[in-house]
């Protein structure tokens, strides 16, 4: 099975437990894709975060019950809606979980009202209205309620997705990647209106995204998916910001991984010496359990190293490597320098201090890197 989640809820209510397998047949796939998850997620925002294949719309699925699992068990705010030694499994429309895709899928023809109250049908007229009416002020759109969905601006339209979401009160919400065509303000204030509801409401909410800057900003907690499991799971720092495996220091944007040897061990220090195979520079790490002669991986961010024009003193950074400029590109507000050391390494630089450190390809620079940037990664 999967990585079994440590975080336990405070009680069986107001938590989304999954344990779950799934065998789908990919067309030209020599081997089925296994789904092999567990986790529990508790009141809150979880992020689910993973490559494209790595499992996180089929765990939604399952959640949701469109697709059914092979065996395990799901169960939200201490209902079973799935448990294969148990014959139990709750049909979609009564599971009582909000599912809101990329797409947002609201209804062209109804205005913003009709479609927040179209799961209500079975409600009295009173009730709907005043959810409409509760749900609308939580979410700032009680203006566009009479305005069809292309009446609106692109932040409006989420919030009555969200809103027609949400006012079912479901036991789970499941976000798919649901603000990815929004600018960075417009999604920022519609989190800041979701995070409000579900302190008040308390209810589970897993949130897919590819961007890691969501990841870190939004979630309470990430889980990470890997063909299927749950491979890594703790807060947005504990999982981005200093990853174990080298498959989620790619996901964090990590973007100088070498292959290194350990050289020499300071137990007193804490750190020891790696060699960048084949020929790179030495190079000091925060010390882990792995003996002298050792080949590892080790992982540095383009942006936690500085660059200099002339060899820097008096530093508290262990690690002063010299090289040559091979290029620069920009990259959007970023120039990107790639730099010789015996290795090549990638160092993000703004347009400022390329400029005023007059740097060209072929001029020598000297990387400072502080040891506990560098991280060692299993493979």
């Amino acid at each position: 099975m999967g990585v079994a989640v440590s975080h336990v809820p405070e009680s069986p209510a107001r938590a989304l437990e999954v344990s779950v397998c799934k065998r789908i047949a990919s067309e030209g796939a020599e081997q089925p894709f296994q789904l092999d998850a567990q986790f529990t997620a508790t009141a809150g925002l979880t992020i689910l975060f993973g490559t494209s294949g790595a499992g996180k719309t089929t765990v939604f699925d399952c959640i949701a019950g469109l697709r059914r699992p092979d065996s395990g068990k799901i169960v939200a705010d201490g209902v079973e809606l799935f448990n294969s030694t148990g014959a139990v499994d709750v049909p979609t429309r009564h599971r009582e979980v909000g599912y809101l895709f990329q797409t947002l899928a609201l209804f062209p023809h109804l205005m913003a009202r009709q479609n927040i109250e179209y799961g209500l049908a079975a409600l009295p007229a009173e009730e709907r209205a005043s959810r409409v009416r509760e749900i609308a002020q939580s979410f700032g759109i009680s203006h566009v309620l009479e305005r069809r969905p292309r009446e609106m601006s692109g932040g409006e339209r989420q919030r009555v997705a969200l809103a027609r979401a949400l006012v079912r009160r479901p036991r789970v919400l499941l976000l798919d990647e649901p603000m990815t065509a929004l600018d960075a303000a417009t999604k920022s204030r519609i989190v800041d209106d979701l995070r409000r509801w579900i302190a008040s409401h308390a209810v589970p909410v897993l949130y897919v995204t590819h961007d890691r800057g969501e990841a870190y900003a939004l979630g309470d907690r990430v889980l990470v998916l890997e063909k299927g499991s749950v491979i890594a799971d703790g807060t947005p720092h504990e999982v981005l910001g200093r990853p174990v495996q080298e498959s989620v220091a790619l996901l964090a944007g990590f973007e100088n991984i070498f292959d290194c040897e350990v050289e020499a061990e300071h137990p007193e220090q804490g750190t020891m010496t790696c060699r960048v195979l084949p020929s790179g520079p030495a190079i000091e790490a925060p010390l882990t359990r792995v003996t002298q002669g050792s080949a590892l991986r080790l992982g540095i961010r383009a942006g936690d190293i500085l660059l200099a024009s002339a060899p820097p003193v008096g530093l508290s950074a262990r690690n002063v490597i010299a090289g040559r400029i091979v290029s620069l590109r920009r990259e959007d507000v970023t120039v990107v320098a790639e730099v010789d050391c015996g290795a090549k390494f990638l160092i993000h630089l703004t347009p400022a201090a390329t400029d005023s450190l007059q740097l060209i390809p072929n001029r020598q620079v000297w990387l400072v890197v502080k040891t506990y940037s560098c991280h060692i990664l299993q493979a």
